[in-house]
């Protein structure tokens, strides 16, 4: 051990026995560690540079600044060098500095390079890993080069940390005032008036068990499955998401509700011949047309989204959870109408067996296989491919799962994303 290193741990030794055992035995010569050198120098981890190689004070200085200076506690995610958390703890108002470790492997081999002494010892500080919290913090800054080199325990912070930062971007794209979206909901207006409120469904089905179907990859996995349930007298409530009942309808399996919010689903995604017996819960964005051709019972109701407050105080209506997938309003609905044990299928926010979608081609509902840069761990806690907006729409279901104890969620495959908050069916899982 290097001398840095013992000083270090001895701090963290005496303030925080239990992470100084998990630090001993993180395995730091996996790292890929070099010194980068500009006007001034940092250190770079498989070719991340953790801090500027410029001027590391100044940037931590706009770092703090983004960061209310009269808030007395602040959570940083990410050790870097320490830079940041000596400049917050500059501030006399600052009480409590919660420092959480992205990586384990970087936080040890920075302890082993640099003197830390200083913010480990001050007593407003707290250290831990950011995995041992289910839930991001605020106020916060994260280190962006540890959002890239989070480890697999932190990982579902780190997911958390990423979609919170873009939440103001994601949103833009829903202005009120947006002709495209003042045009459609104009276009939907008489069909909101006509249809029926999503809230009739609500407390329908209490004690209901519900399968709630996506299209991921794995959905392929439970075709026949599915489909000898659906014949059975006595059975779970089928609800689909708008892409998966094309998939369905070709294996011979009618599910009982389709849930549609997007605008860009068409009659190539929803079919109207033969839907007279099968429900349509939708919201006021889905194209018209598409509407309008729907033979069976349509339900309509609103989000929370800015986008239908006028609407709303014309035309009150039913809500539904919507967190940026159609899969949101599907799973809420399902807890609405009364449901006390809901099974997802096809819920992979991933791209397992290097697919996007089942039964679709790649690129026919959007995102592209080629274009997967990120990665979430799988049922087996191996890594597997997807993309930021998967990741966040992945954490806004498990925030909701664990808003609602009194639903037990059970994930149908291994194959997708680990969902926090459900138990892998015994029946169908593999």
């Amino acid at each position: 051990m290097s001398e840095f290193f013992e000083r270090n741990v001895d701090v963290i030794q005496r303030r925080w026995p239990m992470l100084s055992a998990r630090l001993l035995v993180e395995n730091t010569s996996l790292l890929q560690a070099e010194l980068v050198e500009g006007l001034g120098s940092t250190l770079s981890i498989d070719g991340i540079q953790l801090t500027s190689r410029h001027d590391r004070t100044r940037e931590a200085r706009l770092q703090a600044d983004s960061l209310p200076i009269d808030s007395p506690v602040v959570h940083v995610y990410g050790a870097g060098l320490g830079d940041l958390q000596m400049e917050l703890l500059a501030r006399a108002g600052l009480e409590h500095l919660y420092v959480h470790i992205l990586n384990g492997a970087v936080f040890a081999l920075v302890l082993q390079l640099l003197d830390q002494q200083q913010w480990l010892s001050d007593p407003r500080v707290e250290l831990m890993y950011a995995g041992d919290l289910a839930e991001i913090q605020l106020p916060f800054f994260a280190l962006p080069s540890e959002l890239v080199l989070a480890d697999d325990f932190n990982a579902k912070i780190r997911d958390r940390l990423i979609s919170e930062t873009h939440l103001m971007f994601n949103n833009s794209e829903f202005d009120p005032q947006a002709p495209d979206i003042v045009e459609r909901l104009q276009a939907s207006l008489s069909l909101v008036q006509a249809d029926d409120d999503v809230a009739r469904l609500f407390g329908t089905r209490p004690g209901q068990e519900v399968f709630v179907i996506a299209t991921g990859p794995s959905l392929e996995l439970h075709f026949d499955r599915l489909r000898a349930i659906r014949e059975q007298a006595v059975r779970p409530l089928f609800i689909c998401v708008d892409t998966a009942y094309r998939p369905l309808l070709d294996h011979g399996i009618r599910p009982d509700i389709v849930v549609s919010i997007d605008q860009r689903i068409s009659t190539r995604h929803l079919p109207p011949e033969g839907t007279t017996d099968i429900a349509l819960a939708y919201m006021p964005m889905v194209d018209p047309q598409v509407l309008k051709a729907w033979q069976g019972v349509r339900y309509v109701g609103y989000s929370a989204s800015p986008i239908y407050q006028h609407m709303r105080q014309q035309l009150p209506r039913g809500e539904l959870y919507v967190g940026g997938s159609v899969i949101h309003p599907a799973v809420d609905l399902a807890v609405k109408m009364g449901a006390v044990q809901i099974t997802l299928f096809g819920a992979d926010f991933a791209f397992p067996n290097d697919k996007t979608h089942a039964c679709w081609d790649d690129g026919d509902l959007g995102p592209q296989l080629g274009a997967a840069k990120h990665w979430v761990l799988d049922g087996l806690g191996q890594r597997i491919k997807t993309q930021l907006n998967f990741r966040s729409y992945l954490c806004e279901l498990e925030r909701y799962i664990a808003a609602h104890p009194h639903v037990a969620f059970y994930n149908s495959s291994r194959a997708g994303a680990m969902i926090a908050g459900t138990t892998f069916h015994p029946e169908f899982s593999q």
